[in-house]
């Protein structure tokens, strides 16, 4: 079975989740932990490789079975960050978009770029054409990753999502997409 790979620039490309890229995933959280759990609960559960390896496992067989979509975003041949469906609803055409791009590498544009080819793949396969994305009003970077690229605030939620010990007000854009 090959890879599913989105070309995204001549240097960026977006490759499905796969076991191979375990222990690169790993060390890329690991990396970014402090970071990413000012954004993430699940950050601050990362353990062992092995408990990577079985969150890969489970989000390739997510990822086959069509119910979320995990792809990791490279940049030449390193791994930079994830772009991924976190859900999605096929009966009506809706995936829930979640993002995170190593620190080192914010504001170079490859997100946004990643994420217009993410989702054209996804409108041209007739697969999902609402896009949403759900973030903590507190995440200024993720807020504006949704602006940037065309979403519209469709409300907050409040007190919606729970972290570092509080709850949190969160804020759902939406964006529809035709062909």
């Amino acid at each position: 079975m090959s890879s599913e790979i989105i070309p995204v620039t001549q240097d960026i490309e977006l490759r499905a989740v796969e076991e191979r890229y375990t222990t690169d995933l790993h060390n890329l959280v690991v990396k970014n932990k402090t970071f990413l759990q000012t954004a993430f609960d699940w950050a601050q559960h990362v353990g062992s490789e092995e408990d990577t390896r079985r969150n890969v496992q489970s989000n390739q067989m997510l990822h086959q079975r069509g119910y979320a979509k995990m792809f990791l975003i490279f940049a030449g041949d390193e791994l930079v960050g994830v772009l991924s469906f976190n859900t999605i609803e096929p009966a009506n055409k809706t995936g829930y978009i979640g993002y995170w791009l190593d620190e080192d590498r914010q504001g170079q544009g490859i997100l946004s770029r990643s994420l217009q080819a993410f989702m054209r793949y996804y409108v041209e396969r007739g697969e999902v054409r609402r896009f949403v994305i759900k973030c903590r009003v507190a995440n200024q970077h993720s807020n504006s990753v949704a602006v940037r690229n065309g979403f519209t605030l469709e409300g907050c939620l409040r007190e919606a999502e729970y972290l570092n010990g509080r709850f949190d007000d969160v804020n759902i854009y939406g964006k529809i997409a035709t062909l």
